[in-house]
């Protein structure tokens, strides 16, 4: 295995569509790092360009400018190799009916040129808990069934990148969360991830690192840790023993009690849990319960989104 830091290295890509004699920009001096054995995620609304990214690095859309290095290789010049390090999952269940899981993931496989002594489909079909169904038409499969044959098909050559659009789509919440499940055992067994997704629940559960995109153009890119430093607003609520007056020390905190729960929120940055107990204390407010949120990935992303 040829050695590597980033499994995908794209700098300054362009591309521009013709849309009813329109130029549409979809993809603007595109960067993007994604490291060697992670889980990034690429997040951005509709129209922003995951898809036309994922596209350049599948060879399906040609870019006007820029370079891709997929695990090394500059896919200019060698656009087969690099077909060949990276297995992409449709977002659409793009599955012939009238062919069962085996048949299908065999065929896949003489597709890549892979010699049947080197064939995993009973292998494949067992981590993805399919084998029951090994001998089933495609179309008795439930779509949960059919989104892990789609991550079967891309296996079957055994990338070193796995890339998914939108991997749960109209999918079942247990579905997706066996459908996370495996794709943590993918991660664990040292392949590259990348995926998009509109559930950001779905990027924090996952993702080690996130790229948010927007009109074509990357936003902001980091740690999961990092994103969800920029917000530093976080919430506490008190169960209180009793009734109160809110004292005036904790206007600041935009205080709202209901029920004898006192909910207030908080800079991180400028002050802890601490003072405001302290707080508290010095006004003699007894409580039995302290619950503590800050900002998730919805948070960062509106955030991000609406400052661009």
């Amino acid at each position: 295995m040829s050695d590597y830091k980033y499994s995908i290295e794209a700098k300054n890509v362009n591309k521009t569509f013709l849309k009813k004699n329109q130029k549409v920009k979809a993809l603007i001096d595109f960067n993007i790092t994604i490291e060697r054995g992670t889980i990034h995620g690429l997040l951005g609304p509709n129209g922003a360009g995951k898809s036309t990214f994922i596209n350049v690095l599948g060879g399906l859309v040609k870019k006007n400018s820029g370079k891709v290095n997929i695990c090394g290789i500059d896919i200019d010049k060698n656009i087969k190799l690099s077909k060949f390090k990276i297995g992409i999952v449709p977002q659409e269940l793009n599955i012939d009916p009238f062919f069962s899981p085996a048949e299908l993931l065999e065929l896949q496989a003489g597709l890549y040129g892979v010699p049947k002594r080197k064939r995993k489909t009973d292998e494949i079909l067992e981590n993805l808990k399919l084998s029951d169904q090994r001998n089933s038409y495609a179309r008795t499969l439930s779509g949960g069934m059919r989104r892990r044959l789609l991550i079967g098909k891309a296996l079957v050559h055994d990338p070193e990148i796995i890339i998914l659009d939108e991997p749960t789509a109209g999918v079942d919440i247990d579905i997706r969360a066996s459908v996370w499940d495996y794709i943590k055992r993918i991660s664990n067994q040292g392949k590259t991830v990348c995926l998009t997704t509109h559930y950001l629940e779905e990027a924090e559960n996952l993702c080690d690192n996130i790229s948010i995109i927007n009109h074509g153009k990357k936003i902001i890119e980091g740690s999961k840790k990092d994103l969800l430093n920029i917000i530093s607003t976080k919430t506490v609520s008190f169960v209180l023993e009793r009734n109160i007056l809110v004292p005036n020390q904790l206007n600041e905190f935009k205080p709202i009690l209901t029920n004898n729960i006192l909910k207030l929120s908080y800079d991180k940055n400028k002050t802890n849990i601490k003072n405001i107990i302290d707080i508290l204390i010095k006004n003699q407010i007894d409580f039995r319960e302290i619950n503590t949120s800050e900002g998730d990935l919805e948070d960062v992303f509106l955030k991000v989104i609406k400052d661009k």
